[in-house]
């Protein structure tokens, strides 16, 4: 088949995760056409050369957005296929004579909106479909309230009445809308061929802006080694060990790390759990996804959430390691085959009502 694959550009986990499904259609003989932009095309172009076609996208800012400017955020959405129209020379420019039968989007509205446009089905592969469309199990503080009906408003905005959705996730959940399939996370294969053993340190991904005083805050915990990445230098601070950027110098720490400390990011959680590393999560405030990732650790008794990192917090979650370990021992992942196989019967569905027509 002929596939269009959307990747959003902003950071990299969404382009990290579809590199590793654009591959495998690729190697199932499919012909694959991909969008994207900034960070996320250049990385995708590297990989995958002569496929990938640079986009400006529909990248919407969510940052300090609120409840009452939601209405604003889905009217853009509705809008945006006019924007197509108008722009047609140019997605003609970037796509040639190649001409889709199916659209592939990770929470990315350029493809989306051509599908609809092009009246081409739309399957969705990605994580934060599953605020919208399963039945939360955990209690959501007044705090959160907020920022889940935000996240829920802008989720439901994007891919609306897509073919399918696969939601990629560490944890199960009811599910309440049909044309849903709930998958393990996506794994890349540096992390599957990764072989973990248990050291002595604790790896910590944190960026500066985050948490400021974090060296003097693990300092603080003089028995403890800490593998620091975030601040992209070469340092040493007693225990506490700053690591430039390097993915390799990255998996081989994660693999063999006694425990994890990051944000609410899911694709780290993610490698960790699948790696059975217990993890520390203290999400980025107003950020509802992330809450709810670090509210999932802890209550599967993967690890701890914490809405602030302080060194006896860093501690409490030290001292119930084994029984964190415990629990990660029974989560089971066969790699990424779940995703492939429902992933493969979508698109013989689609083929089969192709051909019906």
């Amino acid at each position: 088949m002929k596939i269009l694959y959307g990747v959003p550009g902003e950071g990299l986990g969404h382009a990290t995760r579809s590199k590793v499904v654009i591959g495998w259609l690729l190697a199932q003989g499919h012909e694959v056409q991909v969008v994207s932009s900034s960070r996320a095309y250049q990385m995708l172009a590297r990989n995958f050369p002569g496929r990938v076609h640079e986009i400006k996208g529909f990248h919407l800012a969510y940052k300090d957005v609120t409840v009452s400017r939601v209405r604003t955020v889905a009217l853009t959405l509705r809008t945006a296929p006019e924007s197509l129209r108008v722009n047609f020379a140019r997605y003609r420019e970037l796509l040639g004579a190649f001409t889709p039968d199916v659209v592939i989007s990770d929470f990315e509205s350029f493809s989306y909106f051509f599908a609809r446009w092009k009246r081409l089905p739309v399957i969705s592969i990605d994580n934060m479909q599953i605020i919208s469309r399963a039945a939360l199990d955990i209690a959501v503080p007044p705090t959160e309230r907020e920022h889940l009906q935000l996240a829920r408003q802008i989720v439901r905005a994007k891919l609306p009445r897509s073919q399918h959705y696969l939601v990629t996730t560490f944890f199960e959940l009811p599910l309440l809308k049909p044309n849903t399939t709930l998958v393990p996370p996506i794994i890349r294969p540096e992390i599957l061929a990764a072989q973990p053993t248990r050291g002595q340190h604790v790896l910590v991904y944190q960026s500066a802006t985050t948490q400021t005083n974090l060296v003097p805050l693990l300092q603080a915990l003089p028995g403890q080694e800490f593998r620091v990445y975030g601040f992209n230098k070469e340092e040493n601070h007693g225990n506490v060990h700053l690591r430039a950027f390097s993915e390799q110098g990255f998996i081989e720490d994660l693999a063999s790390a006694r425990a994890v400390i990051t944000n609410g990011g899911f694709s780290l959680i993610s490698e960790a759990v699948y790696l059975h590393k217990p993890v520390c999560a203290v999400p980025i405030p107003a950020q509802f996804e992330q809450f709810l990732n670090a509210a999932e650790v802890e209550k599967l008794g993967y690890g701890r959430h914490f809405t602030t990192l302080t060194a006896d917090n860093v501690r409490a979650f030290l001292y119930e390691l084994s029984e964190f370990e415990e629990k990660l021992s029974h989560y089971q992942q066969s790699g990424n085959e779940a995703l492939f196989a429902t992933l493969a019967q979508q698109l013989v569905t689609i083929a089969a009502e192709g051909q019906q027509e």
